[in-house]
């Protein structure tokens, strides 16, 4: 399961987590920890920079939170950051610069990379988004099995399985992964960098990097 590795799936130099997520091996590893690690953050930012709505709730000052959306404890918005009507921040999400979370989007449990785009109707929960990765409209995250079993992950070409330990697991988006409009990325999934996704596909288990996951579940090498 190499390629699933931090290492090969985000440059961290592209969010406030980097020493955070170096300790860990694979990304959904450092799921737990996401809460604790945004008061940690929260609470050396600088008040010049961030203002502080809330408990546990900071949001840079040049960010555009629109009045309808809610921001849930505990949360940073980073810089240029756009959260726009009706969205929904349940909490324990880690938005990073210059990235969109649209309209009646919902986040839970999250960290998003700088330049991540969630811009209409997404649910992602339970997730770690790489550096300029982008869901299209209505994409969505499932991050429980529905027998209610913990996630495994599985990879489509060597038939390996690991089990995550977690009963909660989205899906793990490296740099630059495009997921399609109305498409589904069952509980483990895991896109490799640069990687794209069809619309109205459903996803499990791992897409390579620099790949191409197709409506009828081929995957190919991008040319």
């Amino acid at each position: 399961m190499e390629s699933v590795k931090i290492n090969n799936l985000f440059d961290l130099s592209h969010t406030i987590a980097k020493d955070y997520l170096s300790t860990f091996e694979y990304p959904w590893q450092a799921l737990k920890g996401i809460s604790e690690l945004i008061i940690k953050i929260g609470n050396t930012l600088s008040p010049d920079e961030y203002d502080n709505p809330s408990e546990n709730v900071w949001v840079h000052k040049t960010a555009k939170v629109f009045p309808s959306a809610y921001l849930g404890s505990p949360c940073i918005i980073g810089a240029n950051t756009e959260v726009r009507h009706c969205a929904f921040i349940r909490g324990n999400a880690l938005i990073g610069d210059n990235c969109v979370v649209g309209n009646s989007c919902e986040l839970k449990n999250v960290i998003l990379f700088d330049n991540v785009q969630t811009p209409h109707f997404n649910y992602v929960g339970d997730s770690i988004l790489g550096y300029m990765s982008h869901m299209g409209a209505g994409s969505v995250t499932s991050n429980v099995r529905s027998d209610k079993q913990k996630v495994v992950v599985h990879d489509a070409f060597s038939g390996e399985n690991t089990d995550t330990g977690l009963k909660e697991v989205g899906a793990m988006l490296g740099d630059y992964a495009e997921i399609g409009c109305n498409s589904v990325l069952n509980p483990g999934t895991v896109i490799g960098r640069n990687s794209n996704v069809y619309p109205t596909s459903c996803v499990r288990g791992t897409v390579p990097a620099n790949s191409i996951f197709k409506n009828n579940g081929d995957i190919v090498r991008k040319r």
